[in-house]
């Protein structure tokens, strides 16, 4: 793949239309506007950006560096009682850790796998962008992968591209990404009686007027105006055309990482990993809007 030259950065394309690396430029140094310009163009046309090499970066730093992209939203509560919904002095970064100190959390989602996924998409408004920083790496395993969402509404036939236009999708707030039942929420043993947002199938990316689907996370999911079984019927084919192999790729972490996805317009999921391997990263999210 070709390397593109954008002002003094190098864009280096990593997978088969998603995933781009960055280099050529310094996280823990004020970003130009013509630089900032020219990540923000690269990140539209290819959906996730990854920067290497940006060990030693303080909080601060990754907050700066985030702000490029928008607003941040104040960082999401932990789905159980362990972990803490936030770094100290900084209540826009999570930690995202299986580390406990002194019997407790200090971050979320411990060492499990984390299914296919939005980020937040549960909520009226939906995040834009989320961002993770690798402090601490296990030496195998927690990966994270990505898939294409406009390569999965571009790849379906006319007819079922008809059918989804104008149907929306209830995103079930009761579990997180890896399946944990969230604080204060009853099992959900009847998709029809989730309870989450009501968001289209089909969105439309504010800034690249493109069309995508958006599905959010399986479990739960529920199509009002359809039976349950046509429900789960239709979300099982849209599904399985989301996830398709030629349409994802895979972050291999590595210590300095600093990776940006696009919530609008990719999902993604993560591995596990050895429970007694440390793994830590700072997380960030830039606000969104509600899905059109």
């Amino acid at each position: 793949m070709s390397v593109e030259i954008r002002e003094d950065i190098s864009v280096i394309p990593l997978g088969r239309g998603i995933g781009a690396q960055i280099d050529g430029v310094n996280l823990r140094e004020p970003v130009s506007e013509a630089i900032r310009a020219a990540i923000l163009s690269a990140w539209m046309d290819h959906k996730v950006l990854r920067f290497r090499g940006q060990q030693g970066m303080s909080t601060q730093q990754l907050v700066n560096f985030s702000k490029i992209f928008g607003e941040l939203d104040r960082a999401p509560t932990p789905a159980n009682k362990t972990g803490k919904p936030y770094l100290s002095e900084f209540p826009t970064v999570t930690a995202i850790s299986n580390i406990v100190v002194n019997g407790e959390p200090i971050g979320g989602l411990g060492a499990y796998e984390a299914e296919w996924h939005t980020d937040m998409s549960y909520n009226e408004c939906t995040p834009s962008a989320s961002i993770l920083y690798a402090i601490e790496i296990p030496p195998a395993g927690g990966d994270t992968w990505f898939c294409d969402m406009y390569a999965a509404y571009d790849s379906l036939p006319a007819d079922l591209k008809s059918r989804i236009a104008e149907l929306k999708c209830v995103h079930d707030a009761s579990r997180n990404s890896a399946g944990m039942l969230r604080k204060g929420w009853k099992e959900v043993t009847d998709p029809r009686e989730t309870i989450g947002a009501l968001h289209p199938i089909v969105r439309t990316h504010p800034v690249t007027g493109r069309k995508a689907l958006f599905l959010g996370r399986r479990l739960n999911a529920y199509i009002p105006g359809l039976s349950l079984e046509d429900s789960e019927s239709l979300l099982d084919t849209l599904w399985a055309n989301a996830v398709l192999p030629e349409a994802t790729w895979v972050q291999q972490w590595r210590i300095g990482d600093v990776v940006i996805w696009d919530n609008r317009c990719t999902m993604h999921r993560r591995d596990s990993f050895d429970p007694a391997a440390r793994r830590l990263l700072h997380r960030t999210q830039i606000a969104g809007d509600r899905p059109f």
